[in-house]
């Protein structure tokens, strides 16, 4: 028996404010994302004895890309009615609004620079290493939209709905899904088997197979995580498939295209 019947969020986003400043647990949570996942990339590329130049031109490249994509992903896939009316504002990343689908499609367009101006290697080279510490990094973001009490869920009587003071919602008072955590657990997993599968199996020899999972994983989660989930654009009532669910079936698709490629190709061992 459950000693609560639901929890009550309230926490203030920012930690601390230094005059105009401030530092926020988003931004925070975001900046060790990137940190681990520098870490975890340099572990990999020690022990395949890459470039470690190649790192630090790869950690630019990606940082740039998850930015601006996540950013353009939200005016384009979310706001477009909003920001077409107003572009002074699609820059004005501070305000809030990032998209992950768009982050993810930022990614592969720098990847995809990257093995061409510098690693020379396959895509699927890269990306078979860099999905490990994104899966992490995702764990953050969504542990970040949680302190900013955003993408929330919808009304449950279970046990666990969190009462999210500070959500943007009708009746915020109510116990509600707590999404962000659904999704962050779930993305927590994913991270795990892919470590598992990188350093203790030959996984990583399958060129696309690691790729092929992340996508697979994190997207079918967040296909079927969206059904708890608000609405974050009034565009979005109504339809039998919110935008999140339908900008995941192509990743999911292109998950499972990548994984059948590399289980039916030899690995690659140099």
């Amino acid at each position: 028996m459950f000693l609560f019947n639901y929890i009550t969020w309230n926490p203030d986003p920012e930690i601390f404010s230094l005059g105009p400043l401030s530092v926020r647990y988003y931004g925070l949570f975001f900046a060790i994302a990137f940190l681990l996942g520098y870490y975890i990339m340099e572990r990999m590329f020690k022990r395949e004895a890459a470039p470690e130049q190649w790192l630090d031109k790869l950690f630019v490249y990606v940082v740039v890309a998850t930015v601006i994509g996540a950013r353009l992903g939200h005016v384009f896939f979310y706001g477009w009615d909003y920001y077409s009316q107003h572009p002074g504002e699609i820059l004005a990343i501070w305000h809030g609004g990032l998209a992950s689908h768009g982050g993810a499609i930022g990614i592969l367009i720098a990847i995809y620079l990257f093995s061409k101006k510098v690693s020379k290697r396959s895509m699927l080279w890269t990306l078979d290493r860099l999905v490990v510490p994104v899966a992490l990094a995702a764990v953050f973001i969504r542990s970040g939209n949680l302190m900013n009490s955003e993408i929330v869920g919808t009304v449950t009587d279970l046990p666990w709905g969190f009462r999210f003071l500070r959500a943007s919602v009708e009746n915020p008072e109510l116990p509600r899904h707590p999404s962000q955590m659904y999704e962050a657990l779930a993305y927590l997993v994913i991270f795990a088997f892919l470590m598992y599968l990188y350093w203790r199996t030959e996984a990583r020899l399958r060129q696309g197979l690691l790729f092929g999972l992340f996508l697979t994983g994190v997207f079918t989660a967040r296909f079927f995580i969206e059904f708890v989930k608000e609405n974050q654009e009034a565009f979005e009532e109504g339809m039998a498939l919110n935008m999140g669910q339908i900008l995941s079936i192509p990743f999911v698709l292109a998950g499972l295209y990548f994984i059948s490629r590399a289980m039916k190709k030899p690995p690659v061992r140099k």
